[in-house]
């Protein structure tokens, strides 16, 4: 019986511990899509990914890819002596051109379908 108390308790443990489990940058591209076409993230014309609805898995895509899109659009500013608030507007006009319809946007400051 005690071994099943211990297995009882890694269990317990181990379900307690897997929320905190981070997700890398491929997990996360991986789950964008999904993401973007249920409607829990949507496209902003800053750049970058904006959390419409969702928990802390949806968030953390949404922080993993905008860390990822900042760093790019910061190397793109240096490289081509801009300042990275046009890079971020132009990267975000692109994103919101390339978005496809039914999922969301954001305009004026309110999600919107495309």
């Amino acid at each position: 019986m005690n071994i099943y108390k211990r297995l009882a308790g890694l269990l317990l443990l181990l379900s307690l511990s897997l929320p905190a489990v981070a997700l890398n940058l491929n997990e996360a591209m991986s789950a964008l899509g999904d993401a973007k076409a249920s409607g829990q993230l949507g496209e902003m014309p800053t750049g970058y990914l904006g959390v419409v609805r969702g928990d802390t898995q949806v968030a953390e895509v949404a922080k993993l890819i905008n860390q990822a899109r900042r760093a790019e659009y910061e190397k793109l500013a240096s490289q081509n002596g801009i300042k990275l608030s046009d890079v971020e507007a132009i990267a975000g006009k692109k994103a919101i051109e390339k978005t496809p319809p039914g999922q969301l946007i954001q305009l004026e400051g309110k999600w919107v379908l495309k």
